[in-house]
């Protein structure tokens, strides 16, 4: 598979492959055509990290917008560092020839089937054979690029883990199509509709699909839908991706304080297996581990108190150890673990310990001498 695509693919580069931003010439055999594709790569890329990839329509008017986004989100809301690959359409009208789709059975041309192929066995390889990419890809369009993307669920398995779908120009049917794939679907999909203001072309069936969607009870599918009622086709583009982008994400963001009040407390389940859920579903979606965070362990820590949930101390006590191995977390939970059972001995020496580690947060070594007091004055140690 490596030397076909190799032979196969001819890249004129016109800039730096390790700039930020860089712009090529690709030459599709499947298309037969010479495409304009950027590229954007994090400033610290490394091919010792893997990264979820971002495939954008219509590059001329997205490319840029998504960029900005990927830049803001991974550097102020704990997101993913993301690769992104952006091709251009403008030119001759040419996102009407690639995302057509006949009038009667709603599926692709011939030319939208070649640019199907040209993205999914020649654009997508190329980049999981030349970098470090993660398993977890997100399709972007608009209008009728948007549209194109429902194609790409078509497969027993989808091509793509997340869809942004800005306005679409909905072939026929697709709004009762795209739910039925979702359900037929054994994986982990995220898929966000936006709808502008005015009246677009597909208004009807936009409002048709999103109350399908909504309707879809299948927790491997996390649907979400922003309406802009004041936008037009231009600013819509605007207007929804940044919050598109946070809800794709939401995942691999910090437990919130409205996750902790309506998602943790409220759950039958102990509060530790919130936290192992969440991260063995961010291993799953985004093909590696990522350190757990000290706000969501002291969320955890939070609800266990609050939930008289003390059994979840000890996992997370033994997470601590492993995560933050020189601090007083792992130690100081397994106190108050000890603690709760009634073990003095083992809660004091266990306190001790953790005075004896790096302080972290609230947890000071005053903490951890006034818990250890407080055991010698209860038994007279």
């Amino acid at each position: 598979m490596r030397n076909v695509i190799t032979m196969a693919l001819v890249l004129l580069i016109t800039q730096s492959t390790f700039a930020q931003a860089t712009h090529e010439i690709f030459e599709s055999f499947k298309l037969q055509e010479r495409r304009n594709v950027s590229y954007y790569f994090p400033e610290d890329y490394t091919p010792e990290k893997k990264y979820p990839l971002v495939v954008v329509l219509d590059a001329e008017y997205l490319f840029d917008q998504v960029v900005a986004n990927a830049k803001f989100y991974s550097r102020f809301e704990g997101m993913p560092e993301v690769i992104i690959v952006g091709v251009d359409q403008s030119e001759n009208d040419l996102r009407w020839e690639d995302c057509a789709f006949e009038e009667i059975s709603g599926l692709p041309t011939d030319k939208g089937k070649k640019f199907y192929e040209f993205i999914g066995m020649e654009l997508v390889p190329y980049l999981d054979l030349t970098y470090s990419t993660a398993p977890f890809r997100m399709f972007i369009g608009y209008d009728i690029t948007a549209n194109f993307g429902n194609y790409f669920l078509f497969k027993d398995r989808s091509f793509f883990n997340a869809f942004i779908s800005i306005a679409p120009r909905l072939a026929p049917e697709m709004e009762s199509r795209v739910p039925e794939r979702l359900m037929a679907i054994d994986q982990q999909i995220f898929y966000h509709l936006i709808a502008g203001g005015g009246k677009p072309a597909s208004a009807d069936e936009i409002k048709m699909l999103d109350q399908n969607l909504k309707k879809l009870e299948k927790p491997t599918i996390h649907y979400s839908y922003d309406s802009y009622p004041e936008s037009n086709e231009v600013s819509v583009v605007t207007y929804g991706l940044g919050k598109a982008w946070g809800k794709m994400f939401e995942v691999f963001k910090p437990i919130s304080p409205k996750q902790y009040r309506e998602e943790i407390l409220t759950s039958e389940e102990p509060a530790f297996a919130y936290l192992e859920n969440k991260y063995s579903t961010i291993e799953e979606l985004f093909g590696f581990q990522k350190r757990v965070s000290v706000n969501d362990i002291m969320a955890i820590y939070a609800a266990t108190r609050k939930k008289d949930d003390f059994e979840s101390l000890k996992p997370l006590s033994e997470l601590c150890k492993k995560e933050y191995p020189n601090t007083m977390l792992g130690f100081f939970f397994e106190a108050e673990y000890y603690e709760q059972l009634g073990e003095a001995k083992k809660a004091l020496r266990t306190f001790e310990k953790a005075f004896g580690m790096e302080e972290i947060d609230f947890l000071t070594k005053e903490l951890a001498l006034e818990k250890i007091d407080a055991i010698k004055a209860d038994f007279g140690y």
